[in-house]
């Protein structure tokens, strides 16, 4: 696993995701000359083309078939993965190590792809791959990084009016299912996953309406996630009401720190936290955290396996389905 940098205060949580590394960036996988193509094209696919995927940054033109697909943005790889299509770069948000895809990805790459940093990549390092297609959909999404990329090869950005790192599960499937031609794949995927989401919502009625609170823990303290965030979404497509105590302090980040004075905060009718690059016992050995309401009555949940959590903040497809099956018996147990 890389070297993840220190964090550095609210600002950098909610732009990097709070759960995120620079990246692997390292020389592991092939080479720039001997990236696979994008194998597991579905047959017939290449008839899809040209095709024109509307972004942020305006429409952009996909002509062929893409054969060297660079996957750049959080969760792209495995994205790009599910619908059969193997990148020939990709970027470890996660910094789970190697080829960057977490216990939860199920279809795997037959050859290892080049790895690239996530917040500063090099892109000498893109550009010697060679690749026909980049997506960045879920990224910093600086016109900056946009136009440095696009000089390389046709890119793929967030959707239209989409912050930095707020492109849904469902934004990504569609833009990454456009731009490789796998748009049915794409639609079959989110069938699955809304289908599953419904049915865990319709098995836990007790979820409707129920308050929740989302909070991280990490070296600088506590922070709560607020509208906007994967794991907010999360909860609500379960039923749940993010707090609106915290809805109130949210600015135009997704991420607000919660000192030790405020840390009521993160009582609710269910209280989730986790730790992010430390020990949870850091935390949960504090008696202000165990004197929070939640906490004394079991509501709340700490997610401290590092698989589930990161499927927990993938907010891909795959990630998803993984976490649904994981946490969701643990919010059953807490409101029990």
């Amino acid at each position: 696993m890389s070297a993840r940098p220190a964090l550095r205060g609210a600002a950098l949580l909610a732009a990097a995701l709070v759960v995120t590394s620079c990246g692997s960036g390292s020389d592991s996988g092939s080479d720039s000359g001997s990236g696979s193509e994008a194998g597991g094209a579905a047959s017939g696919s290449s008839d899809a083309f040209p095709v024109t995927v509307g972004t942020a940054f305006g429409d952009v033109t996909v002509e062929e078939e893409p054969t060297r697909v660079v996957a750049l943005g959080w969760s792209d790889a495995e994205t790009a993965l599910a619908l059969g299509v193997e990148p020939v770069g990709a970027s470890d948000w996660l910094a789970v190590g190697g080829d960057g895809l977490g216990d939860w990805v199920e279809q795997g790459y037959t050859e290892e792809p080049e790895m690239i940093e996530t917040l500063e990549p090099s892109f000498e390092q893109i550009a010697a791959l060679e690749p026909d297609l980049i997506l960045d959909t879920r990224s910093s999404g600086t016109q900056e990084r946009y136009d440095l990329l696009s000089q390389i090869a046709p890119t793929i950005g967030q959707p239209e009016g989409v912050g930095p790192y707020q492109t849904t599960w469902q934004q990504q499937l569609e833009l990454v299912g456009q731009a490789l031609g796998k748009t049915d794949e794409a639609a079959d995927l989110q069938d699955q996953v809304e289908q599953a989401f419904a049915d865990a919502a319709e098995a836990h009625p007790e979820f409707d309406g129920t308050e929740v609170a989302v909070g991280a823990y990490t070296s600088e303290g506590f922070g709560a996630y607020v509208s906007g965030d994967a794991r907010v979404a999360f909860m609500e497509q379960l039923g749940f009401r993010n707090k609106q105590a915290i809805e109130d302090q949210a600015t135009e980040n997704f991420f607000i720190p919660v000192s030790e004075e405020q840390l009521n905060l993160l009582d609710a009718e269910l209280t989730v936290v986790f730790p992010i690059f430390v020990e949870s016992s850091e935390f949960t050995g504090n008696p202000l955290w165990q004197a929070l309401p939640s906490v004394q009555d079991g509501r709340a949940v700490v997610l401290d396996d590092t698989t589930t959590l990161n499927a927990f903040s993938s907010a891909s497809a795959p990630g998803l389905l993984y976490a649904l099956d994981t946490v969701v018996p643990e919010f059953a147990g807490a409101l029990s």
